[in-house]
């Protein structure tokens, strides 16, 4: 299997963060010198209670999956809001998103409609992200899995 790991950026504006920069859940850790990211953290630290999500698909709550790689984002990352909500978490308690899509191609074309989306459901906070490419997902007509993990401040 030919798998390639590259950090996401998940928007087009700036979203310069700087080193030690608080969220009330977690501190963003951006080594001095290096570049500041737009989209996405290096790092975080965070103390409290962890929530975790499994590898979440574009469905619904009837089991149908959206349709299209945009659709499938945008009902993805509803879903993940749902679960962090039942764990009393919200999206400024994420620290990290791993993105897994079958077709690199189709996420980058899209990273406009891709970023207007995740702004709308979990606003200006950019926890540490990465994108995988995979050869398929346990749905076969999925197009995007997303794993997230938030800390909620104790």
């Amino acid at each position: 299997m030919n798998q390639r790991r590259i950090l996401v950026s998940t928007t087009d504006a700036p979203g310069l963060i700087t080193k030690g920069e608080m969220s009330e859940a977690a501190q963003i850790l951006q080594p001095s010198g290096w570049p500041a990211p737009k989209g996405y953290a290096n790092g975080m630290a965070a103390e409290g209670r962890i929530v975790v999500t499994g590898g979440v698909i574009g469905w619904d709550s009837h089991g149908h999956l959206a349709k299209g790689f945009v659709a499938q984002v945008r009902q993805t990352l509803d879903n993940i809001a749902a679960i962090l909500a039942e764990g009393d978490a919200r999206p400024e308690h994420l620290v990290r998103l791993t993105w897994y899509v079958v077709d690199m191609d189709e996420y980058l074309s899209n990273l406009k409609g891709i970023g207007k989306i995740y702004r709308e459901i979990f606003g200006g906070h950019y926890p540490a992200m990465a994108l995988v490419q995979v050869v398929r997902l346990v749905e076969k007509a999925a197009r995007v899995e997303i794993e997230a993990t938030a800390v909620v401040p104790r």
